[in-house]
């Protein structure tokens, strides 16, 4: 069952509706896994994309904040979710597909913008959510499993725009790097787009800040697929579409795709 996957930190799914339908007529995904709805799931547009094909949805939403959901054309059943770090976030959701592969979608917290935990309470939540992250998937070692979504940390020099100038700006710091590699390596994680795509600069986020992000093209790749190393062959055709960046009224992040032939 082949099947062609997207994840996208959409930053208000109700606000950004029309985006969503759009990615989903142009690109047609089988499956979409979106972070920062922002919606509690009752008031998430899901007829919309069920009117476009994508009549399986497994969501967890809350007011305002946070929000993970998976819309797919293709059968799956609620897996279930993890409160890591109990911060009673809805950050986690797991849907599994009819040919026994799991899919974890994850919003890793973003970190707040001091790199110590002495003095930023979120970024203490940050490094432990992907620690206990570590612990959960060392512990229920994946298998046939796909993790997608924002982790909020750009592991490799070149999946920042300065390396240098990045070393203390949280997303980028070593600790966090440090943190999501073991994460990765207790998992038993392939990093798909990278397996793809193993050399030069790749960003999934560009700051609002920039007056023209794409000129400035200060990127971070914080948007990531994973699979587990027994499924992590089937996997091809990854790409981040950057052009979703300047569609109008745009999310932060752009879409990142990978097809699996399983």
């Amino acid at each position: 069952m082949p099947f062609t996957l997207a994840t996208w930190n959409i930053n208000s799914i109700r606000l950004r509706e029309g985006l969503v339908k759009r990615l989903l007529t142009e690109e047609a995904p089988d499956i979409l896994c979106l972070q920062e709805c922002k919606s509690p799931v009752e008031k998430m547009p899901l007829a919309t994309f069920r009117a476009l094909g994508y009549g399986h949805v497994v969501a967890r939403g809350q007011k305002g904040y946070n929000g993970v959901a998976i819309l797919s054309k293709l059968p799956l059943e609620d897996a279930g979710d993890m409160d890591f770090a109990a911060l009673g976030h809805a950050r986690h959701v797991a849907a599994r597909l009819e040919n026994g592969v799991t899919i974890h979608n994850v919003y890793v917290p973003a970190g707040g913008d001091v790199p110590d935990r002495m003095v930023n309470e979120k970024f203490g939540q940050k490094l432990d959510f992907v620690s206990e992250m570590r612990d959960w998937f060392s512990d229920n070692r994946p298998d046939r499993a796909i993790l997608v979504g924002d982790l909020n940390i750009a592991p490799r020099e070149d999946d920042v725009w300065s390396h240098k100038q990045l070393l203390n700006v949280v997303s980028h710091t070593p600790v966090e790097v440090d943190h999501l590699g073991q994460a990765q390596e207790a998992g038993g994680w392939v990093d798909v787009t990278r397996a793809d795509i193993p050399a030069g600069k790749l960003y999934s986020w560009w700051s609002y800040r920039a007056r023209d992000w794409d000129a400035a093209d200060k990127g971070r790749r914080l948007d990531h697929i994973w699979a587990s190393s027994d499924i992590a062959g089937a996997a091809h055709g990854s790409r981040i579409l950057r052009a979703v960046r300047g569609w109008e009224q745009p999310s932060d992040h752009a879409p990142v795709l990978a097809s699996f032939d399983l």
